[in-house]
């Protein structure tokens, strides 16, 4: 039955493996461990965010106004729009645990533009 059990786990990509860490970070490991096993929509920024924590690098500065300035940009009767007005409830969506699925929607059709 264990062996059976072990096989499945293999097929579905997932392994088994003992850590030594403080008893403190018991809870904390597993439930890492959790949320990423699930493989859900979390677990990719889970994984970016711990690999950059881990790495020690600092995220690049500017990365924001960067992609502002390759985007077109609209222009009107009285010329092109020189400045943008940046929503940070937007970037910060990134970060929160439950996405917004209307922004994701809306910033996917904002793409495909």
């Amino acid at each position: 039955m264990l062996k059976n059990y072990r096989k499945r786990l293999k097929q579905q990509g997932i392994a088994q493996f003992e850590v030594l860490g403080l008893d403190a970070d018991r809870e904390l490991i597993r439930s890492l461990a959790r949320r990423l096993a699930d493989d859900g929509p979390d677990s990719a920024r889970i994984r970016a965010t711990v690999c950059l924590a881990m790495s020690g690098e600092q995220p690049e500065k500017g990365g924001i106004l960067k992609a502002l300035c390759r985007s077109p940009r609209p222009s009107c009767n009285a010329g092109p729009v020189s400045r943008w007005l940046l929503d940070t409830n937007i970037i910060g969506n990134v970060t929160k645990p439950v996405r917004s699925e209307r922004l994701g929607a809306w910033l996917a059709g904002q793409a495909a533009r």
